[in-house]
């Protein structure tokens, strides 16, 4: 019998889970605009499970610090910036 491995650890938000994957795709594949629009839906998602109480403790402080850690990336991360080789 294999043994699946495991991406995050146990005890964590599967959906927030999803956001950061799509968001880590996103930035891999240099989706800037998707990438960004993802962030912006996991900032809300984790501010709603805030507010009513669903994640707390050590579960906030993770995403608390990958929200940190994208915002960091994310913060010239758009089209808008990108030079054009031609430049």
């Amino acid at each position: 019998m294999g043994m699946k491995m495991k991406l995050f650890k146990t005890g964590r938000n599967k959906i927030l889970n999803e956001k950061i994957a799509r968001i880590q795709m996103n930035m891999e594949n240099n989706y800037k605009d998707a990438a960004q629009i993802n962030f912006k839906e996991f900032e809300e998602l984790l501010d709603s499970f805030e507010e009513n109480g669903k994640i707390k403790g050590g579960q906030m402080r993770y995403y608390e610090e990958q929200r940190v850690l994208f915002a960091g990336k994310l913060k010239n991360y758009t089209h808008k910036d990108q030079k054009p080789y031609w430049t």
